[in-house]
């Protein structure tokens, strides 16, 4: 399940709670709000899940790129070697073999480069998400927690108060 769509839900049911009179505090659906927020841990791992997919699919990615350029390596040494010995032919096919290995290097640099900014892109998206989530779930805890200190404060005033009977 999405997480920025169970914040949206938690927001919602706060915003239909019903508001204490002359408080800031709401009245909300405790078991959808726990509800929620156990729907909120679940999908976390879920994120964090597809990170660790793209990772693994980065690194595939670059151990394919690794294997390409091997393979592109022994092929120019093969071609190299495979050449007319004479000088002027082995020079050109030295060049020829350095050029290909230099282009399969960009090349892989190029892919590794591409994987990386993807990953980057995922991880950093991850991060606000689960930063929002982190927020949001602060703010919660510490307004249900202002909510219960000012009960208790108007409890220990009511009970301090002579009775007027």
């Amino acid at each position: 399940m999405d997480i920025l769509y169970l914040i949206d839900r938690l927001e919602a049911l706060l915003n239909e709670g019903r508001h204490l009179p002359l408080t800031k505090g709401v009245v909300v659906d405790e078991q959808r709000a726990w509800d929620i927020i156990d729907q909120m841990r679940s999908a976390i791992p879920d994120e964090i899940k597809k990170a660790k997919r793209v990772n693994q699919e980065r690194d595939r990615i670059i151990a394919q790129a690794h294997e390409e350029s091997g393979r592109i390596t022994d092929l120019a040494r093969e071609e190299a070697s495979g050449l007319v010995s004479d000088h002027e032919l082995t020079r050109n096919a030295e060049s020829r073999a350095e050029t290909i290995v230099e282009r399969a290097r960009r090349d892989a640099e190029v892919i590794k480069a591409d994987a990386d900014d993807y990953v980057m892109q995922v991880l950093s998206e991850l991060d606000i998400n689960l930063t929002k989530t982190l927020s949001v779930v602060r703010n919660g805890l510490a307004k249900l927690q202002a909510e219960r200190q000012a009960a208790a404060m108007r409890s220990a005033s009511e009970e301090a108060q002579p009775s007027n009977s």
